[in-house]
């Protein structure tokens, strides 16, 4: 079968007919960010911010009509909400917007004024108890490895547990979790997510070559990610962990709001450097009102294994100290071992290797911690929910 090109999927898409039924949507000059890979193609259409959901029908033909092309076994189409449409664009007539349906959710950002009477209910993921987001100012200190062990200690401690790769750019869950193969789609658009040691897991890695380099713009970003959450079969979950993608972009603010986070974790490293931008994502999740359930100190000293002598090789404390000055929780230091660094490059995380270790059982620990405060947070009626506004 040949290979299906950008320009296969663009004569496709102009059957599609652009707003108020006037040209169609690729000469209007409202495509972009076609990218094809494995034969799953993605893409977003440049719309005026108040009438996204009013052309969600649009969208959908888009999405219709680029899962016919032979060799494109699924297709992913966000809405990139504007406040003005496309460069080159025709003008679009602006009528009343008609009411969306019931339950349904778009992709873009809000602009103007909070409603009267306070911010909308997010809606949450039918069957999943309380949702937790894994975070880091920056890269490189363990937060997806932490992620994991956190998940699988929840997992161990008698929960219902699913965790989502929210990393976009970067995803390392199928390599942490030893999984490989392709998601299998069910009923309607649902996907049925990958599973191993007990945890249900979903995760751009499972959709696209591990070498794969993703170029997205934040709509498309939104748009993956509420798929993940939304038309993944989760089923019964008491908790699901989100391993976050470092930084305070777009994958943070969508979450924040579009979903109802229980709460967040944030991991950093003892050193000053690492601490500078934990203070930025704790930042963050202050102000868009999501609680934070604590902080983790990784690779927070190390044993020598041959001398058993202590070395505190990035500093030491300096996660507890910032937990104690901003007031919230200081959930635990996991050290720096090679047990840890071999068995996630392995696929077999220690809380299920070694279930029985010191490692084990301090991210056992962690997660006692986190469910406490998330159970507290969770059941705070009084707590407003953010509405996140683009001017």
């Amino acid at each position: 079968m040949p290979e299906v090109t950008r320009d296969v999927v663009l004569d496709k898409l102009r059957t599609v007919r652009g707003p108020d039924m006037e040209g169609d949507i690729v000469a209007l000059g409202l495509v972009s960010d076609v990218f094809i890979s494995d034969g799953k193609a993605y893409l977003s259409i440049t719309v005026p911010a108040d009438r996204a959901k009013e052309l969600e029908p649009m969208r959908a033909a888009a999405e219709r009509v680029v899962r016919e092309i032979p060799g494109i076994s699924a297709a992913m189409v966000a809405l990139t909400a504007d406040r003005k449409a496309a460069s080159g664009a025709a003008p679009v007539q602006r009528p009343q917007p008609a009411a969306a349906p019931a339950g349904h959710a778009h992709v873009g950002h809000s602009h103007g004024q909070r409603p009267a009477g306070g911010a909308p209910a997010k809606a949450g993921i039918p069957g999943v108890g309380a949702i937790i987001a894994v975070a880091s100012g920056k890269g490189g200190v363990g937060k997806s490895t932490t992620s994991v062990n956190l998940a699988l200690a929840l997992k161990a401690n008698g929960l219902k547990v699913g965790l989502l790769d929210a990393d976009i750019y970067g995803p390392s869950m199928p390599r942490l979790l030893k999984i490989s193969g392709r998601p299998q789609q069910i009923e309607g658009r649902m996907i049925r997510p990958m599973e191993n040691y007990g945890l249900k897991v979903m995760s751009m890695g499972f959709l696209v070559d591990e070498e794969v380099a993703m170029i997205w713009r934040g709509p498309m970003i939104q748009s993956a990610l509420l798929q993940m959450l939304r038309e993944v079969a989760w089923g019964d979950l008491d908790v699901l962990v989100v391993d976050m993608p470092p930084g305070t972009g777009d994958a943070q603010l969508t979450m924040a709001q579009q979903v109802p986070l229980a709460g967040a974790v944030i991991v950093s490293t003892p050193q000053d450097l690492a601490l500078i931008d934990a203070r930025k994502g704790l930042t963050m999740f202050r102000k868009v009102e999501v609680p934070v359930l604590g902080i983790i100190e990784n690779m927070s000293y190390f044993v020598a294994p041959d001398t058993g002598k202590r070395y505190d090789i990035f500093g030491h404390g300096g996660a507890r100290k910032e937990a104690e000055r901003i007031g919230v929780p200081f959930l635990g230091e996991v050290p720096l071992t090679m047990g840890i660094r071999e068995t996630s490059d392995a696929g077999t995380p220690l809380v299920v290797s070694d279930p029985d270790g010191e490692i084990a059982r301090i991210y056992r620990d962690i997660a006692t911690k986190v469910w406490a405060e998330a159970s507290a947070a969770r059941d705070d009626k009084t707590r407003a929910m953010p509405n996140i506004v683009f001017e």
